[in-house]
Parts: C-alpha cells; sequence; structure tokens
C-alpha cells in the first residue's frame, strides 16, 4: 500500500496556487508519489482510506470535464468526498463577497478547488479561508495541469532535466505553468506565439530567474520553426480560451502558420512526443495526423491527471 507519510511540510495544510511557490524537489517528491500511486492502481492494488472524512468542495466558474472528474475520482479513490459546486448556485454568483464565502466553506469543507477566470479571484478566496485552497485553473496558471505533464514526459522520457520542450500557441496559462515547470525541473523551453500573445512579462522574468538557477534555457519566440528544432516534446493548446468566444475569428487569423503539422514536426527530434491538454481543437492548433498519430500521448497525458491530483491531495489533507 502507498505510504501516505507527509512529504514536506509546504504541501501540508498549505494553498496550491501555482507552482512558483515550491522547490523542484517537492516537485520531483509529488512527481515520484504520483507514479507510485498510479503503478498501485493499476496494479490493482488498492490505496485504503487514507482520506476517510475529507471533504473536497469543488467550485466552478468554468465547464470542465478532467478537472472535475480527475478529482472527485480522486477523492473517492483514497476514501474522501468531494461536492461539486456551480458558482451559480453559490450565493457568490449572487455579489456574496469571496471573502465571506471563503470563511463561511472553510466550516464545512476540509479543502477548496476552484476553477475560475481572474487568478484574483483564487488569491482572495486563498487569503481569507482557512481550510488549502487548490488552483484547478485561472486565466494565469494551470498547475495540476503542468504536474500530470511533467509525470508523462517522466514516464515517457526517464527524465526532465536536460530535455527540451517546445509550446507552440497562444502565451496564456498553459504557456505560464508549463514555463514555470520546466525552469523549476531544469528542462528547456522554447514558446513560439504570435506577436501580442506572448507569455505575461511578469511571468516570464520569474520564470527566467527559476532557469538562472536550475541550468535551464528559456525562450521566447514568434518562430515555430525555431521552437520546435531539436524538441523531445511538442505541447499545444487552443487558440481560443473560455472567455475569448469574441475574439475566435481574430485569433484564427492571428495564429495562421502556428499549427503543429505534419511540416512542423519534422524539425523536431524523431522520437517527440506530443502533449495537449485538452480539448483540442483537431486541424486548428493541430492537425488529426499528430494528435492522433504514434507520437502523441495525450490520452495518458489526461489520465495522470488522476494521479498527480491524488498524490498534491495527499500530501496537503493526509493527517
Amino acid at each position: 500500500m502507498i505510504q501516505t507519510d507527509v512529504i514536506n511540510n509546504k504541501l501540508k495544510g498549505n494553498d496550491f496556487l501555482t507552482l512558483m511557490d515550491f522547490s523542484s524537489e517537492t516537485i520531483k517528491l509529488l512527481l515520484d508519489k504520483a507514479i507510485q500511486l498510479k503503478s498501485e492502481k493499476l496494479a490493482g492494488s488498492d490505496h485504503g482510506k487514507p482520506l476517510a472524512g475529507k471533504i473536497l468542495g469543488m467550485i466552478f466558474e468554468k465547464s470542465s470535464t478532467r478537472t472535475r472528474v480527475s478529482f472527485e475520482a480522486g477523492m473517492l479513490q483514497l476514501g474522501g468526498q468531494a461536492i461539486v459546486m456551480n458558482s451559480k448556485d453559490l450565493q457568490i454568483g449572487r455579489g456574496e463577497p469571496i471573502s465571506d464565502t471563503a470563511k463561511v466553506l472553510s466550516h464545512y469543507l476540509d479543502a477548496i478547488m476552484i476553477r475560475t477566470f481572474s487568478h484574483s479571484i483564487i488569491e482572495e478566496l486563498a487569503e481569507h479561508a482557512s481550510i488549502p485552497v487548490i488552483n484547478g485553473l485561472t486565466d494565469l496558471y494551470h498547475p495540476c495541469q503542468a504536474l500530470a505533464d511533467l509525470q508523462t514526459i517522466y514516464e515517457q522520457k526517464g527524465t526532465l532535466a536536460g530535455l527540451k520542450l517546445a509550446y507552440i500557441g497562444d502565451g496564456n496559462n498553459m504557456a505560464h505553468s508549463l514555463m514555470i515547470a520546466c525552469a523549476k525541473m531544469g528542462m528547456d523551453i522554447s514558446v513560439a506565439s504570435p506577436k501580442g500573445y506572448e507569455p505575461n512579462a511578469e511571468v516570464t522574468a520569474a520564470v527566467n530567474q527559476f532557469a538562472a538557477e536550475s541550468g535551464a534555457k528559456v525562450v521566447i519566440t514568434t518562430d515555430p520553426v525555431a521552437a520546435i528544432t531539436d524538441a523531445d516534446v511538442v505541447y499545444s493548446d487552443v487558440w481560443t480560451s473560455m472567455g475569448q468566444e469574441k475574439e475566435n475569428e481574430i485569433r484564427l487569423k492571428a495564429f495562421t502558420g502556428f499549427q503543429v503539422n505534419d511540416a512542423l514536426v519534422q524539425n523536431a527530434k524523431s522520437d517527440y512526443i506530443f502533449l495537449h491538454c485538452l480539448p483540442a481543437h483537431r486541424e486548428e492548433e493541430v492537425t488529426a495526423s499528430v494528435i492522433d498519430g504514434p507520437n502523441s500521448v495525450v490520452f495518458e497525458q489526461a489520465g495522470n491527471r488522476l494521479h498527480a491530483q491524488k498524490a498534491l491531495l495527499l500530501e496537503i489533507l493526509k493527517d
């Protein structure tokens, strides 16, 4: 059975808002635990009920498939429970202050996972809640997805340090979390985005500091070919994220030339793996030949959301 001892006081009882807050050592230990949990689950081993009596409240202001199901299934597999709350069904949807909601929910729950828009919302929630708050996605970061991405890369390549990841697309929350994850773990990352769609400047500055410490190389470019050349990992995301639907036609034009297709991936290493956080729009940001091709591991990647988040939940909630 999995060893459920807390690995690091950086996690126990604390918030998980961005990977910026955690050391490479803590991230690596989380990945090791996620891989162990996955191995035991696939072998049919019972984890026991290390989170028996624990309740995770999940607030959704954005629709979700992977985040909702993986967190809920993870809590159930660990012996806990999850309550799904749509923001429209809560008083927060009618104007109740976030601070009041945080204080009230702290009396009912053991942790809150929220999937929302502005990162300031989750920061305010965390400030006023007396229980841990987990970032299920904001417009600025998607740290739980990045954890699963690192796990997938490590499983496929056997290492992280020294690899090159090429991210082709919008400089969005996914780009930010991948940049942080790579820089923390000593992976090179090249981000190719159209002019005007580059990653956030403040995030990039922080990432460059992490990279200086780990020896990773960070490149921000408008040239997809330069970014993907000799890449071990190729990553794509939708060009229009939730909340940007009105910009869709403008974005489709702006991202012309940034599609991950058979011609572009010829510049990556022959044994590259393709990742996408899903949902994907085939024939927009990526062709079906790539995402459904032999180098794609997107469904293994999606499956790893469950295991990475179970490791995270254990470290945050286990008594």
